[in-house]
């Protein structure tokens, strides 16, 4: 048994002051005012303690991208770089490929479930979005969900411990989002150009989520709301959120922030591509040559593609835009977690994983822990 004093504890719902974390056999085994404390004491020199990150939109890191390297050794290669970042849990994520190289990353999660540390399921963004908002992925390998896809899909939800998917509504059918939701998919409107109705019609047949709000997607305008105001407005739906300051104005940020609270909230990704953990200054995605620079990840055209930020930057970001700490950290753990359907993740709960990190007062990452041991 060990006890984490001197730092405040945020449990998943509020920042506690004054309390130590007692962690025994891999487990929170109770959070107890400081001076009630038993048995071994680890100082920490004050910040927080917060559960383990979980990211849902992960595409590489340590060098690796999924695409690249679609086997167990790429998913855990991927898991071992972000957990030194701190995410403990997420989601490994295949950009738009071809039907042979994601059936070969779907069997290879299904290899990974319940052997790599970290590995909470795949996210599929894409190939069926729409072309329009292709962002950053290869054009020649959007195309429409057909029959072959979906059954292998429903496939993969039934076998995977999680399956993400991202579609655009232009490139599915309100029956395939249903037999996909039905199935124990989550899935995620994303790269569209759909409207307020076209989203409407995805989030009634099963659509919960929404891929990096803001980007690669329809603006909220006066006369016609397009995927941002959609998801903004659909009680019960989540939006992912890359907070660099780059892909989404801090106004924005805010704004969205003050639109949508509670359970249909807004989570952090990190869209981290191959660079993430590594001083690499760039890396290939499909054949282009993706540049690392000044922050930010993009194209040879200036295209954004992925983010070049972890989680302890982007809860600097929030805080720094006056987002209240609690719910900076929460949007990097609980409400992942909730999203998931994972209620035993992104918590700080007695009988709980002692999966957690440490931030400094700067909110700079000082430590991470996965159950009770340090990473």
């Amino acid at each position: 048994m060990a006890a984490f004093v001197g730092a405040a504890v945020f449990d998943g719902a509020a920042v506690r002051e004054g309390v130590a974390l007692v962690v025994e056999d891999g487990r929170v085994a109770a959070l107890l005012p400081e001076p009630e404390v038993p048995g071994e004491r680890v100082v920490l020199g004050g910040g927080v303690l917060a559960p383990g990150f979980i990211d849902l939109q992960v595409n590489g890191g340590g060098g690796v991208l999924l695409n690249d390297r679609p086997d167990a050794d790429g998913i855990a290669a991927i898991c071992a770089a972000h957990a030194r970042l701190g995410t403990t849990g997420l989601m490994p994520t295949l950009i738009t490929a071809t039907p042979a190289v994601t059936r070969t990353a779907v069997a290879a999660g299904v290899a990974a479930a319940g052997v790599v540390p970290g590995f909470l399921g795949l996210h599929l963004e894409g190939p069926h979005l729409d072309v329009q908002r292709k962002g950053a992925h290869d054009p020649s390998l959007i195309r429409p969900m057909g029959q072959d896809d979906l059954s292998m899909l429903v496939e993969a939800a039934r076998r995977l411990p999680a399956l993400l998917i991202t579609v655009a509504p232009e490139s599915v059918t309100p029956g395939q989002v249903a037999a996909l939701a039905a199935a124990g998919a989550i899935v995620s409107l994303g790269h569209s150009d759909t409207g307020l109705t076209g989203a409407e019609a995805m989030f009634a047949a099963g659509a919960r989520v929404v891929t990096h709000l803001f980007n690669a997607m329809s603006q909220l305008g006066s006369r016609e709301p397009g995927l941002v105001g959609a998801a903004l407005d659909a009680p019960g739906v989540a939006a992912g959120l890359i907070a660099d300051g780059v892909h989404v104005a801090p106004a924005t940020m805010r704004a969205a922030l003050a639109a949508k609270r509670g359970e249909d909230a807004i989570f952090l990704v990190t869209d981290a591509m191959p660079v993430a953990g590594t001083g690499l200054d760039g890396f290939t995605l499909g054949g282009r040559r993706i540049l690392r620079r000044d922050g930010r990840l993009t194209l040879e055209d200036g295209t954004l593609a992925g983010a070049d930020i972890d989680f302890p930057g982007a809860i600097r970001v929030l805080v720094r835009e006056g987002v209240p700490l609690a719910r900076a950290l929460g949007m990097a753990t609980v409400v992942p977690a909730r999203v998931l359907g994972r209620g035993d993740l992104g918590r700080l709960a007695p009988g709980g994983p002692a999966d957690f990190v440490w931030l400094d007062g700067g909110l700079a990452l000082r430590g991470v822990w996965r159950a009770g041991r340090p990473v």
